[in-house]
């Protein structure tokens, strides 16, 4: 008897935790293809952003669920930032352009961990 009380607690207490694990947030690899081809444009290279660009930033707009999401996509989109010469001017000019509303400003100085 004691064996199966312990069974049942043990199901249950699994159960209970993987009924309180958040779906994961949005990866990088995701935030990465669908912002690609935003590069131009953030570099200075390109004169607007391209019809990719803006396709790409609204399918991932659609993937936010949760304030974990945003900072997810802003964690990612900095640290991706740093290596392709990404300049402010550019990117904080993207969501007007492309008229999507991110809900947090668009900078390579945001701490991505105040975002609510």
């Amino acid at each position: 008897m004691k064996k199966i009380f312990f069974s049942v607690l043990f199901l249950l207490s699994f159960l209970f935790c993987l009924a309180n694990v958040s779906q994961a947030a949005v990866p990088c690899s995701t935030v990465d293809a669908k912002a690609a081809a935003c590069v131009g444009y953030a570099t200075g290279k390109a004169p607007t952003p391209s019809p990719a660009c803006c396709s790409g930033l609204q399918q991932l707009a659609q993937t936010v669920k949760t304030v974990d999401d945003k900072k997810a996509i802003c964690r990612c989109l900095k640290a991706a930032s740093g290596s392709l010469g990404i300049k402010d001017q550019f990117l904080s000019k993207i969501p007007g352009a492309c008229k999507i509303n991110v809900g947090f400003p668009v900078s390579t100085s945001v701490n991505c961990e105040t975002i609510h």
